[in-house]
C-alpha cells in the first residue's frame, strides 16, 4: 500500500475555523474528504504533516518510500496518473510551489528540514489542469465539480441497494445508490441535475424532496418533509431537516429542524436550534465578503451566493438569524433576537441583543464530552489540547474580555 503524506499548505489559515480543529485533507469537498479522495485513487494510507498543535491526533507516518502531496489540491484522474508515475526525487512543481514528490525516508527528512524543493528533479505539469483549494467559499462552489467523480467512484461497478417502490423517482433511476442498511420509504428523489447517494445505515424520512447532486453519509438521517437542493453534502453521522440549499455538513452536525440553509459549511458537532435560518444572497446582489482570520478583516469572496461558516463545536439557540457571510468561530454559542455580527470569535457566548461573554473552557469541554458520548465517540485528551490551543489562540478576538 502507498504511503501518502498530505502537507497543509499556505492557504491553510485562510480556511480557518474549519482548519482550526483538523488538516486540510479532512475538509470535506463533494461527497468525500480530500484524504479519501488520495485514498481510493491512489491506493494508499493517508498521515499528515500539520501543525504542530494538530499532530497527536493527526500523526505523521514516515516509511522508505513516501509520496507527499499538497493537500490543497484536489485529484484528478490525469493528476493521479502523474503522481503514481513519479520515480525517487521527483516532484511535480507549479512554478515554486511543490504539488508532489516522491522521496525516501532520508530524502524527506532533508526536505523537512530543509524546506526546500530545488534539488529535486521537476517534472511538467503543462497541459494538466487540477484544483486548488485557498479560500472558504470555494468549499459549497466546487462540491457540485468533486461529486461526480466520487459517484463514480463509489458505485462503478457495484449493485445499489433496492430502492423501495413507495419513492418516486423524478429522472434516471440508476443514478440513486443505496448502501447497505439504507432506508428511504415515501420520498421524491429527482436525479435530472445529479446523482443521489445514501450511505450505509442512513435514513431518509417520509415526505423528504431530494433533488441531485445529494449525498447523505454513513449513519445520517433526513427529516421527515425536508426539502434538499443540490449540490449538498450530508456527511456521516449528520441529522438534516427543513430546507438545504447548496451546502456541506461535514459529520455529525445536527441542522434537524425547519428553517434554511443555504451555500454555507457546517462543522462536526454543530447544532442549529429550530427555525435557525441564514442568507445567502444580500439584497443588493453586491459581491460577499468573509471574515479572514489572518488578515483580520473581511475579505472579498468574488461571489454573490455565500452563507454561513461554522466551525466544529458551535452552536445557535431557536430562531437564529444569520446575515449573508457570518463566520462562526470554534465552539460559539450563540442565541438572543436579531442579527449576530458577520463575524462571531471563537468561544463566544451571547448574541445581538445581550452582547458576548466567554465561554468558560472547562464548561465547554464538558459539552463536547457529553455531546460526542451521544454518538459513542470518545471526547479525548488530544481533542481538548488542540481546543485549548483554539481558545489561547483566539482570544484576542473576544475584546471584551480586556
Amino acid at each position: 500500500m502507498l504511503n501518502i503524506i498530505l502537507f497543509d499548505s499556505d492557504a491553510r489559515s485562510n480556511l480557518l475555523p474549519l482548519t482550526a480543529t483538523r488538516p486540510m485533507g479532512e475538509l470535506r469537498i463533494g461527497i468525500l474528504t480530500i484524504r479519501e479522495k488520495w485514498e481510493r485513487m491512489l491506493r494508499g494510507s493517508v498521515s499528515y504533516i500539520t501543525q504542530e498543535y494538530l499532530q497527536d491526533k493527526y500523526p505523521i507516518h514516515i516509511e522508505e518510500d513516501n509520496v507527499i502531496i499538497n493537500a490543497g489540491v484536489l485529484p484528478t484522474d490525469a493528476l493521479a496518473a502523474k503522481i503514481s508515475a513519479l520515480k525517487q526525487n521527483e516532484a511535480l512543481l507549479l512554478g515554486d510551489e511543490l504539488i508532489a514528490a516522491r522521496l525516501n525516508e532520508a530524502r524527506f527528512e532533508h526536505l523537512i528540514e530543509d524546506e526546500e524543493v530545488h534539488e529535486m528533479q521537476g517534472v511538467s505539469l503543462e497541459g494538466l489542469a487540477f484544483t486548488t483549494i485557498e479560500q472558504l467559499h470555494q468549499l459549497t462552489h466546487l462540491a457540485g465539480k468533486s461529486f461526480e467523480a466520487d459517484f463514480q467512484m463509489l458505485t462503478s461497478g457495484r449493485a445499489s441497494q433496492p430502492l423501495s417502490p413507495s419513492n418516486q423517482v423524478v429522472g434516471k433511476r440508476e443514478r440513486i445508490f443505496l448502501e447497505e442498511g439504507a432506508k428511504a420509504e415515501c420520498c421524491i428523489f429527482n436525479t435530472n441535475d445529479g446523482p443521489i447517494y445514501i450511505g450505509k445505515n442512513a435514513e431518509v424520512m417520509e415526505g423528504s424532496i431530494l433533488r441531485g447532486p445529494v449525498s447523505i453519509g454513513n449513519d445520517s438521517m433526513v427529516k421527515m418533509g425536508a426539502k434538499i437542493y443540490g449540490p449538498t453534502i450530508i456527511g456521516p453521522g449528520c441529522r438534516a431537516g427543513g430546507e438545504i440549499t447548496r451546502s456541506i455538513l461535514m459529520a455529525n452536525a445536527n441542522k434537524s429542524h425547519d428553517g434554511y440553509l443555504g451555500d454555507s459549511v457546517l462543522g462536526e458537532w454543530t447544532n442549529l436550534g429550530a427555525d435557525t435560518n441564514n442568507s445567502n444572497l444580500k439584497n443588493n446582489y453586491s459581491e460577499v465578503k468573509l471574515w479572514n482570520y489572518t488578515t483580520e478583516k473581511f475579505e472579498k469572496t468574488g461571489t454573490q451566493f455565500c452563507g454561513m461558516i461554522m466551525g466544529d463545536h458551535a452552536k445557535c439557540g431557536i430562531n437564529t438569524m444569520f446575515n449573508t457571510g457570518t463566520v462562526v468561530g470554534v465552539f460559539a454559542n450563540v442565541y438572543g433576537a436579531g442579527y449576530p455580527r458577520n463575524f462571531v470569535p471563537d468561544f463566544a457566548w451571547g448574541g445581538a441583543d445581550g452582547g458576548y461573554r466567554t465561554y468558560r473552557f472547562n464548561e465547554a469541554c464538558a459539552t463536547a464530552e457529553a455531546v460526542m458520548a451521544r454518538r459513542n465517540i470518545p471526547f479525548t485528551e488530544f481533542d481538548k489540547a488542540i481546543l485549548y490551543h483554539i481558545y489561547d489562540l483566539t482570544a484576542h478576538f473576544r475584546t471584551w474580555d480586556k
